[in-house]
């Protein structure tokens, strides 16, 4: 029986490309080239990598990427548009909580929410982080983006949608 987080993205892959929140690809792979210093023979390893949007990018930059999500929906969205751009990118599904990897990779990304923080207890999350730093080399690096806890707190979500007009930009 699939849980809640795998039926979430089932049949979301198409729809997952046109979302706002993944339209910065290009800038957060300079920041992730700039923090690698650029170097090519970085082992990179992307963690919760949906339709493979950053595994994509950084391929054609010339990095060795794998991707790993839990959704097939997704990773066959990823492979679809690997292929469509002729890219040879392992893709593969894993349960971030339980990775195969050890000491192997130079980064380690888990961006836009990709696995963390989406389980259900602080354990669940605390095992991907935990999973994460196993897979990397000593001297490896972990980028992630993550929620932000305390803008519920601060900001209503209604407050949040009246701040945006018809067209989708923010009100000044």
């Amino acid at each position: 029986m699939n849980q809640w987080y795998e039926e979430l993205f089932e049949n979301y892959g198409i729809k997952y490309d046109k979302e706002t929140f993944v339209q910065g690809t290009i800038g957060e792979c300079d920041f992730i080239e700039k923090e690698i210093e650029y170097n090519k023979a970085t082992r990179i390893l992307d963690i919760g990598c949906g339709t493979g949007r950053h595994s994509i990018e950084l391929a054609k930059r010339g990095y060795p990427v794998i991707g790993i999500d839990l959704s097939e929906s997704l990773l066959k969205r990823a492979k679809e548009k690997a292929s469509e751009q002729k890219l040879q990118i392992v893709f593969q599904k894993h349960d971030a909580r339980n990775l195969p990897y050890l000491h192997e990779f130079n980064l380690i990304i888990m961006i836009c929410e990709g696995a963390f923080p989406l389980m259900e207890t602080d354990e669940m999350n605390f095992q991907i982080l935990q999973n994460a730093s196993n897979a990397l080399l000593l001297k490896g690096k972990l980028i992630l983006t993550t929620l932000n806890g305390l803008f519920p707190l601060f900001h209503s979500v209604k407050d949040f949608l009246d701040s945006k007009t018809e067209e989708g930009n923010v009100k000044q």
